[in-house]
């Protein structure tokens, strides 16, 4: 799992400054987890997202953007409640998903949103 900052989601997920047509920069499907520390249902997430990126290493990215620290990149997907997670197939359009999901509710959407097996 990395934590992206602006500019990293910039040039590995989607360079949002630059257009509004989405255009996905990544080379493999991943999930960027919106979060804060603070947040407990966030903190219960973690643990599932970090299994996630052990299980399919290689084959998908775990993202993690801290919505305390990079305001300018959660506004801009209008992230206003967390955990919300955007799930982005390498083509078509990211589905999000709020809230705390459970494991296998998680390896459910991998492998049907992201195709991965």
């Amino acid at each position: 799992m990395e934590n992206l900052t602006t500019d990293t989601f910039k040039t590995k997920v989607f360079d949002f400054a630059a257009g509004k047509e989405w255009k996905f920069a990544g080379s493999k499907p991943c999930i960027v987890d919106f979060y804060a520390d603070w947040c407990g249902p966030c903190r219960m997430l973690a643990p599932a997202l970090a299994d996630l990126a052990a299980k399919y290493a290689g084959k998908l990215d775990v993202y993690k953007v801290n919505t305390d620290e990079q305001q300018e990149l959660s506004s801009a997907f209008g992230i206003q409640s967390i955990p919300t997670m955007l799930f982005i197939p390498l083509s078509g359009k990211p589905q999000i998903v709020q809230g705390a999901l459970p494991k296998e509710t998680l390896e459910k959407a991998v492998e049907d949103v992201l195709g991965v097996k």
